[in-house]
């Protein structure tokens, strides 16, 4: 691992990006090698995400047991306990009302086996994207409470519920909202508001996602009911909670949110539930995903959470949440053929609209702090995808929005350093919004057709002033520099060491120099594939996803004969029984 080469501030990559070597303090790379026992390279990389010596053990090795806290350290969370509790002791009806996403669904999923292993049905309500949209809906409350509920858990959504909740308790529901969107400093009305991102929340778990909110719910419940004597006079086995991770896992990273601190021991916990293969939800979506290896945070948020998340967006709102909390296997394995038919719909739906996205893009002002995408005919079930798609494209935060019969549904994705879910908050604050609500990486918002241009104007600005230089700079971090030889499958096996990647723990993208292209093609859906030798010798296979038509592929199918600078992240390919090291190739540029 070297010094950045100061070649990297005279060339242009083919991506337009800036390439830059993490920021490190060698003082923090050598602490961490004397103290918490890593090399050279781990040091370096765990250096680069804030990691301490104090904390290395912890994030290398993350247990239940060190980074769970006592739920009542959330604000609420003692008063939702009391009021579930006497609901359960009082036999009243209770419901779920969940999002449609992956996050909801696994939230209300973990909710529903809970409850039926303490024998109590539990209603689920989960809403209609394109009839309903997003949260909670007075129509909905009151169905709810005609039907003789008297309580209602929502998750993922309600933090800025405030006329449905205010209908809601006018019904007679007592509402216990269960969130982790930014919070205002007003909260609805409920019997009980659990939001690690309250702002009189003390607990210092905002990192959550709602599904992690909801687990510790499910533990702060289930110790009442054992401390009160509740089980044993019901004569019912008190249930193992851990035997739910593999949904919690699921929701932690199909969400996004920052893999660190407790999460890495949901999801790290939760891959190794999801080995055993107990839950036929998962076992009959690993058959439709064809899945072969060992369960990892790859497959969590890239095979089984968009096909979880499928029935919400082009087919039928509930099947997530049926898929993940049904035990019977010839159920699970239908609805897996139906989410993954879903899910190619999606992909299809996907694909139009991104197209016509990046020409909308790339003929307005590519270079705008927050890129804006409309379109009259979308479909609201892919914006978030295709936002994240052109997030992934441009480096910018970016927001799609869908038009139809006079009101504009956008979705947002954001890069690191922009709040997206702030700068929403304040266009509602303001009146720009219809509805709107978030969290850093991610956010949605509803607008009147009227008043998008006032809003997309608002965007700009506000997330102009949330960059040091009035700007959204296109980034490209690398945590170091290797040649073609070094890339081996004992580096890449090392690297492993740092699992769980997600968001708040990239995984590491190095620069691999001086290397020549020996041959380029297409493969599969527009993915060019490329074997890579290096000056000092060595020999590597690479890959550049989804990038034949973009100036990179473009670059790397004509670049034989020339040296270039590849960017990437490194990991292990299993092919006919043997493993090596592949580059996954996100960027490139031609040496001088």
């Amino acid at each position: 691992m070297d010094a950045a080469p100061s070649i990297f501030d005279d060339l242009t990559s083919l991506s337009g990006r800036q390439w830059r070597l993490h920021p490190i303090d060698n003082r923090k790379v050598e602490s961490l090698i004397r103290q918490a026992g890593v090399n050279d390279i781990l040091a370096r990389v765990l250096a680069a995400r804030g990691v301490t010596p104090e904390t290395a053990h912890d994030f290398l090795h993350p247990t239940l047991k060190a980074l769970m806290p006592d739920p009542s350290s959330l604000a609420g969370m003692d008063e939702a306990v009391r009021r579930l509790v006497a609901a359960i002791d009082a036999k009243e009806k209770i419901a779920v009302f969940g999002d449609y996403d992956v996050d909801g669904a696994t939230s209300s999923a973990l909710l529903k086996r809970f409850f039926r292993s303490i024998n109590i049905d539990l209603t689920v309500y989960i809403p209609d994207r394109m009839k309903e949209g997003y949260g909670p809906n007075a129509a909905a409350m009151q169905h709810l409470a005609a039907q003789g509920m008297k309580v209602v858990i929502t998750v993922d959504c309600g933090i800025t519920a405030f006329e449905p909740l205010s209908a809601a308790k006018t019904a007679g529901l007592d509402v216990v909202v269960v969130d982790h969107h930014k919070a205002e400093p007003r909260l609805p009305e409920a019997a009980a508001v659990i939001n690690p991102n309250r702002l009189d929340c003390a607990s210092k778990q905002g990192h959550l996602a709602a599904v992690g909110v909801t687990f510790l719910l499910v533990v702060a419940l289930n110790r009442a009911l054992r401390t009160s004597g509740w089980y044993a006079r019901h004569n019912i086995t008190e249930p193992d909670l851990k035997q739910w991770l593999d949904i919690v896992a699921l929701g932690t990273v199909a969400d996004v949110v920052p893999l660190i601190g407790l999460n890495r021991a949901y999801v790290l916990q939760g891959l190794a539930t999801l080995a055993r293969g107990a839950n036929p939800g998962f076992a009959a979506l690993r058959k439709v995903s064809a899945i072969d290896s060992a369960p990892s945070a790859y497959h969590l948020g890239f095979m089984y959470g968009p096909r979880v998340n499928a029935g919400g967006r082009v087919g039928q709102a509930d099947l997530g949440i049926r898929i993940l909390s049904t035990d019977d296997p010839d159920e699970a394995a239908a609805l897996a053929l139906r989410l993954d038919e879903h899910n190619r719909e999606r992909k299809d739906i996907e694909a139009a609209v991104l197209a016509e996205a990046i020409e909308q893009i790339e003929t307005r002002n590519v270079d705008a702090p927050v890129l804006f995408a409309v379109g009259a005919a979308w479909h609201p079930g892919v914006i978030g995808i295709v936002a994240s798609r052109l997030k992934d494209r441009y480096g910018r935060p970016t927001c799609v929005v869908a038009l139809d019969g006079g009101m504009a549904k956008g979705s947002g994705r954001s890069v690191k350093g922009v709040d997206l879910g702030k700068a929403v908050l304040a266009a509602r604050d303001v009146g720009l919004l219809f509805n709107g609500g978030g969290h850093a990486m991610a956010a949605g918002f509803t607008v009147e057709e009227p008043r998008l241009q006032a809003f997309i104007d608002f965007m700009e600005k506000h997330v102009s002033a949330q960059s040091a230089a009035g700007e959204v700079a296109i980034m490209h971090d690398l945590d170091g520099v290797l040649s073609v030889g070094a890339v081996t499958t004992e580096f890449a096996g090392m690297l492993g060491e740092l699992e769980p990647y997600g968001s708040g723990n990239d995984e590491p993208r190095f620069a691999v120099m001086d290397a020549q292209v020996a041959k380029a093609d297409i493969v599969g859906s527009g993915h060019v594939r490329c074997f890579l030798t290096g000056r000092g010798g060595g020999r590597l296979k690479a890959i550049a996803f989804r990038s034949a038509d973009s100036d990179l592929g473009v670059g790397l199918l004509n670049a034989r004969g020339r040296t270039l600078h590849l960017s990437g992240k490194i990991q292990l390919e299993t092919w006919q029984g043997r493993t090596n090291a592949q580059l996954l190739i996100d960027d490139a540029m031609f040496a001088a």
